[in-house]
């Protein structure tokens, strides 16, 4: 039987703000693998990799389960990448750890469905991956040597997805569960829509499809080194297949074929399934997660309105998709966290949540909403997220000559802002070249490093600030902090000479010109948050309706929450734009059904912004309540 030896490092670096535990000394742990085709309940097996510890003899130790598409196996078929990330600080805590190819997918038998529905309620005699979960889990528990009986489950984005189907209808040894950056309705804030606006990359969704319709990982054949040209050249998105895709992926056919809110999403959409909160959760993902922040916080939401027994938690920090897991632990670009937040995390909240719920650890229970609160680098404590308490609201108004400010417009001679939006010069998400999720560089301290994939959150946005097609309204400096804590939305009014129209805003960050501690930083502009609405779907998801050229309407684009600071001496930045490529595909600015569109029909449109009394548009959010005044 092969054998991994797992060397734990002892050497952490000390976080600054605050304080991360002492970083024990920690032995060697040697774990021996073992491999199971587990059988479902419809005959199809599931390829499964079991680690005990080889000292374990009679010692009845819980199981720590993860379940993956991407491949239980690196190409040296071990799990070695997972144990130095993924279970660095808890494997040292000795565990038996099963890690799983999920349905269709590597070793595993049977035929993987992307996001597959939920089945087994109304049909007994099916399954989806709840019923796949459950009965791994029951498999686990009663053929795997010196178990506890109690199962917890892990896992980053589309694994962490599979933790929330076993929160369906869990199997009773199911103790804990994180799903972390797991997605929940994939039409409205997660991988692949936003709004109704479908995501081109960075990291998916054209190359991510193609890569999972095949059995084992494949990766998209991009000939050109800038996406950005990649798909401008594309032309409409109709052309994909003729050129590329061949009717190759059923996934991106079925996106194409259900590019509204229909039977297809709400079938796939997760937040219905989950009807009780019976297992313990900690809820996971980070503020500049370009994939799946919304989705987890309203799986948290979710879970939520269902705790009858105070068992849901979360924790945010200021990380990109699955950094918690995998580092760098220090900083996301340019933006330093003031210590190692990927140990902080593993040692102080993972670590104790598994040990408190499989163990019967002594380890303190989590407070409900653990946030990390950018600008200040503080971590802080609440009662419920978004807070119910200790907040107040507050707004933004924007005003001519690109003004932002406390004070709602007033009468004037001017009353909006144009710029034209044209589709063949969209404005681009990060500066050019735009490599690919696949492409990028792979040293995660060159700060190039996966620009376009994890780390355009948080690129310096003066590339775009110029522009003629991107408006920015901006705050005199601040005389005092504003901490954002809670919901943001913007209430933009608006009217197009199209009869549709994308509306892009960004709220950030302005650092001051001089900014002694960090020169480089001075005048940086940190994106805190954005998101997208296409018009059309201003009303409702599932109709679209076409624009009224000329017609000004309120449209109200949802941010989610942040916790952020704002220190005396920013400023506060509103950016807004109608398009965003090639992360976001191109709107023709004409109502019609995108993925059939044709060339003629992109087309430029002036775009009007309103700030006058009549149309106030603004930027709606929650402060602690020490900022209720002087602001």
């Amino acid at each position: 039987m092969p054998v991994l030896l797992l060397i734990v490092a002892s050497l952490f670096h000390e976080l600054s703000a605050p304080a991360a535990p002492p970083a024990l000394p920690k032995p060697a742990v040697e774990y021996v693998k073992s491999e199971a085709m587990i059988p479902m309940r419809d005959g199809v097996k599931l390829y499964t990799q079991i680690y005990a510890p080889k000292d374990q003899q009679q010692e009845e130790l819980p199981i720590l389960f993860l379940r993956t598409p991407y491949g239980v196996t690196n190409p040296d078929g071990e799990f070695t990448t997972h144990f130095a990330t993924t279970f660095r600080e808890l494997a040292p805590q000795r565990y038996i750890i099963a890690v799983q190819d999920a349905r269709g997918r590597h070793k595993s038998e049977g035929k993987f469905i992307w996001n597959r529905p939920v089945t087994h309620r109304n049909d007994p005699q099916s399954v989806d991956e709840s019923t796949d979960a459950y009965d791994s889990i029951d498999w686990l528990v009663n053929n795997v040597a010196h178990n506890n009986g109690r199962v917890g489950m892990l896992g980053v984005s589309y694994p962490g997805w599979y933790v929330a189907m076993a929160l369906v209808d869990p199997h009773p040894a199911l103790k804990a569960a994180s799903p972390q950056a797991s997605p929940s309705d994939y039409f409205m804030g997660d991988d692949f829509f936003h709004n109704g606006a479908f995501r081109l990359c960075p990291s998916a969704e054209l190359p991510y499809l193609f890569d999972f319709d095949p059995k084992t990982n494949a990766k998209f054949p991009y000939d050109q080194v800038d996406v950005y040209e990649f798909f401008l050249d594309l032309g409409p998105l109709s052309q994909m297949n003729e050129r590329y895709m061949k009717n190759a992926s059923p996934t991106w056919n079925s996106f194409m074929a259900h590019s509204t809110y229909d039977e297809f999403w709400e079938a796939g959409c997760t937040l219905p399934q989950l009807t009780e909160v019976a297992v313990p959760t900690l809820n996971v993902v980070g503020w500049w997660d370009a994939e799946n922040l919304g989705g987890a916080l309203d799986l948290y939401a979710r879970l939520e309105t269902l705790d009858k027994r105070d068992l849901n938690r979360i924790v945010v920090g200021p990380w990109f998709h699955g950094q918690w897991s995998r580092g760098p632990g220090d900083r996301l670009g340019e933006y330093e966290f003031g210590g190692d937040l990927t140990a902080h995390y593993q040692q102080k909240f993972e670590a104790p949540f598994f040990a408190r719920w499989l163990k019967d650890s002594p380890a303190e229970e989590l407070p409900e909403a653990t946030m990390f609160q950018t600008g200040s680098n503080v971590w802080k404590t609440y009662d419920a997220w978004p807070p119910r308490k200790g907040v107040v609201a507050k707004e933004l108004f924007l005003h001519a000559d690109g003004e932002l400010d406390w004070d709602r417009p007033v009468a004037s001679d001017h009353e909006f802002a144009a710029f034209v939006s044209d589709p063949t010069k969209p404005v681009p998400y990060s500066k050019r070249p735009i490599q690919g999720f696949w492409q990028g560089l792979k040293d995660s301290r060159d700060p190039r490093f996966d620009r376009a994939g994890r780390l355009w959150k948080v690129e310096d946005q003066r590339f775009v600030a110029d522009r003629p097609d991107v408006l920015s309204f901006v705050t005199q400096p601040l005389t005092e902090d504003v901490e954002l804590t809670g919901a943001i939305v913007a209430k933009l009014f608006a009217a197009t000479t199209g009869t549709d129209a994308d509306w892009v805003v960004k709220l950030i960050d302005v650092y001051p010109e001089e900014y002694p501690d960090r020169p480089e930083m001075g005048g940086y502009q940190l994106m805190v948050a954005d998101d997208v609405l296409r018009g059309k779907f201003r009303h409702s998801m599932k109709r679209p309706e076409p624009l009224t050229p000329g017609k000004v309407e309120e449209f109200t684009i949802d941010l989610r929450t942040r916790n952020h600071l704002f220190r005396a001496g920013h400023r506060i930045m509103v950016q807004i734009q109608s398009s965003w490529f090639p992360l976001i595909d191109r709107n023709p600015q004409t109502f019609v059904d995108i993925p059939r569109a044709k060339a003629e029909d992109y087309r430029a449109a002036e775009q009007r912004i309103y700030y006058s009394p009549e149309h106030p548009s603004r930027i709606e959010f929650t402060a602690a309540e020490a900022d209720a005044s002087g602001n």
